[in-house]
């Protein structure tokens, strides 16, 4: 069985040399650099955290390219303002994320994430053949750029990522699985949803969750080990799949309850890696 590593998210806008540090000081051996705001993928960014990489021996696994404009992270407002899926921002949107392609390349990450958005479930929909000449566009810019594009599950069913990624052609294209978020949108059981995507892991979030209680409103995040995802079961089942990638925590609120959170994942996950 192979070996996994151990990361957690670090994000761009506080500086690389800050977050980089503090990657190391949890003695953690990667990191998924996260930005949502376009200005940060410049030329003297990519020079320094090309210097704080070297300076703290921390391997970024993957840009996770945020994209401008709204994002309301619900199941009323949601499917009209996140990722590629709105006509009105998907433009502006494939353009940034051609940047954090760009960004990617200049540092010597293999690939960049993002949210594509509520996926339409029917491919007749109107929506889907907007959404996928988009996607083409993005993924041949990064397939010509020797880059892997990864979608972030959360927001589509699993057999619907399926479907994009056989329509788009499987080349250069991966998933990063976030099991909590396959939970928090009642999307799936993440341990069964490997039957369907699990060849194409490329990234994964050690993430918690529970499924939604309220038909408007994502489920709740939880500490690792608190929610519902069944991470030996996971893990064990990512391994057989030949993963050989990192397990990158994330912990989605801020201050010393975060720490405390990140650094109690790190004690469960060890044991599994």
């Amino acid at each position: 069985m192979p070996t996994l590593k151990l990361g957690v998210m670090a994000s761009l806008p506080e500086g690389p040399e800050v977050e980089l540090k503090k990657v190391r000081e949890l003695g953690l051996p990667t990191c998924q650099i996260a930005c949502w705001r376009r200005e940060f993928f410049s030329e003297e960014m990519s020079l320094r955290l090309m210097s704080a990489m070297r300076q703290y021996g921390v391997e970024v696994t993957t840009i996770w390219a945020g994209m401008p404009g709204p994002a309301v992270w619900n199941f009323t407002d949601g499917p009209v303002t996140i990722g590629l899926v709105p006509p009105q921002y998907r433009a502006e949107r494939v353009l940034a994320l051609k940047e954090g392609a760009d960004f990617a390349v200049r540092v010597g990450v293999p690939s960049i994430t993002t949210h594509v958005g509520f996926i339409p479930e029917n491919p007749t929909d109107p929506l889907y053949a907007g959404l996928m000449d988009a996607l083409r566009d993005i993924v041949t810019y990064c397939r010509q750029r020797g880059l892997a594009f990864c979608f972030e599950t959360g927001q589509e069913t699993p057999t619907t990522l399926l479907r994009v990624i056989e329509d788009l052609g499987r080349e250069g294209i991966g998933i990063n699985l976030d099991p909590a978020n396959l939970l928090l949108y009642g999307k799936a059981n993440p341990v069964d949803a490997l039957d369907i995507i699990g060849k194409y892991v490329m990234g994964v979030h050690a993430k918690d969750g529970e499924y939604p209680t309220n038909g408007r409103y994502p489920g709740e995040e939880k500490p690792l080990g608190q929610g519902r995802v069944n991470f030996p079961a996971l893990v064990t089942k990512l391994k057989a799949l030949g993963y050989t990638g990192a397990l990158t925590i994330e912990r989605e609120i801020s201050g010393t309850k975060q720490i405390e959170d990140i650094q109690n994942a790190i004690r469960l996950l060890t044991p599994m890696l």
